[in-house]
């Protein structure tokens, strides 16, 4: 629904959201304004989970602006959809805390709401002798970071559990898994709209502004910005003037904070994207593996590794292609290619063969590509999840969400209790 229809309309009607119009229009722009309680930026899975969480914990009234056509269009579709351990991130890092809690919260989420997912376990596999030592500290950091039941497995335990594999040693975790993303967010979207909030698609933030201590979100019609130059300034259709803003605009939430005018400059990370393709694997009346199989961790991701939808069907990905000279505009309009070449299973196949060498030539189909919003460039090493604050850029009431990748998903429902828990004093 357009943002002006949903003012005219929408808000009237829902007596419980505490939005009104500000009927003294700034005279020198003639752009309407409309408060508003709370609104988040994003309807991806993470997105949802705080407007769930803030209106369920904190019985706020929340507005979510989403630029598509409708809730998670774009990281939070394009992912392998794993429940990770938390097995792979620094110990007290974001990464590690979140991942360890949220998985914990996803699992009894679905279990209560009927959400299909499936424990299925995840090895970790060695195929060179250098790779051994890099699951020992694997296996220490998780046990650091409070993942259950990882074990040490030599070569034929863990051909044993998967005959088509091949390795020296793996890691086994009991506690990953899959999940229906779609299914999970709209699970959660619902109980959002139950509890009064409303979801506001087909409108982009495309900037922001303070006067004293007040936000001002710039909003457009995300139609009306495709026919506009880069170059030239972007006028809202309406301001909006929320109480509380959680950015949580997945691949550009950064590009979108460097839109705010007030905002400390220092406090916005640099941007990176990493673009990974998926394969399906074609002609398999039996799926080869039954677990996920993913090898010893590389640089900007988690290696290509085997995932499992929930109908047995058996994907490869993502690799990495690191993507270079993204504007800020180009961005926020998520105007990034999606396609996945053919061509590139050229790549994929010496990468799977080196655990599953029995893998036939011309086997492997395009399936889908995702983006990656990094904190980190090639070869920078760990970046941690950043949950921003007043404390980092000096506004009252914005908390951002920046580099919200993997494990993201698996994160969403402890991501959402820590910015609840930031916002619960506004």
């Amino acid at each position: 629904m357009k943002l002006n229809k949903l003012v005219s309309n929408s808000f009237r009607n829902f007596a419980r959201f505490t939005v009104r119009r500000n009927l003294s229009s700034t005279a020198a722009s003639g752009v309407e304004k409309v408060r508003a309680d709370c609104v988040v930026i994003g309807a991806g899975v993470v997105g949802i989970a705080v407007a769930r969480e803030l209106c369920l914990k904190l019985r706020r009234n929340v507005l979510v602006i989403e630029s598509g056509s409708t809730f998670g269009s774009g990281t939070s579709s394009r992912s392998s959809q794993v429940i990770h351990g938390g097995i792979y991130y620094p110990p007290n890092s974001l990464k590690a805390c979140f991942c360890v809690r949220g998985r914990r919260l996803l699992y009894d989420y679905c279990q209560e709401h009927g959400i299909p997912h499936k424990q299925t376990g995840k090895l970790i596999v060695a195929t060179r002798n250098e790779e051994v030592p890099k699951l020992n500290h694997l296996l220490s950091r998780g046990i650091e970071n409070g993942v259950e039941g990882l074990k040490m497995l030599d070569a034929s335990e863990a051909m044993a559990m998967e005959p088509q594999l091949q390795c020296i040693g793996a890691l086994w975790s009991p506690t990953s898994g899959i999940i229906d993303s779609h299914s999970l967010m709209l699970s959660q979207l619902g109980e959002a709209e139950s509890h009064g909030t409303t979801f506001c698609y087909n409108n982009t933030v495309v900037g922001a502004h303070l006067e004293g201590n007040q936000i001002y979100l710039h909003i457009s019609e995300t139609e009306s910005l495709q026919n506009r130059d880069h170059n030239s300034q972007w006028h809202p259709d309406i301001l909006l003037l929320p109480k509380v803003v959680v950015n949580s605009a997945g691949l550009s939430s950064a590009a979108l904070a460097r839109r705010f005018s007030g905002i400390n400059p220092r406090a916005i990370p640099p941007s990176y994207y990493a673009r990974g393709c998926y394969f399906s694997l074609l002609n398999t009346k039996v799926p080869p593996f039954k677990h996920l199989i993913y090898p010893v961790p590389e640089d900007g991701g988690l290696g290509v590794h085997v995932t499992l939808d929930l109908d047995g069907q058996v994907k490869f990905g993502p690799d990495v292609e690191w993507l270079h000279h993204i504007d800020d505009i180009s961005s926020i309009q998520n105007m990034f290619d999606y396609t996945v070449s053919a061509d590139r299973a050229k790549k994929f196949y010496p990468e799977i063969r080196k655990y599953y060498p029995l893998l036939k030539d011309d086997s492997l189909q395009p399936g889908y590509a995702g983006i990656r919003p990094k904190l980190a460039g090639p070869g920078e090493g760990f970046a941690d999840f950043i949950i921003q604050g007043e404390e980092s850029h000096g506004i009252p009431g914005l908390v951002n969400l920046f580099g919200i990748e993997s494990p993201g998903l698996t994160s969403s429902m402890a991501i959402a209790e820590h910015v609840a828990t930031k916002l619960s004093r506004f």
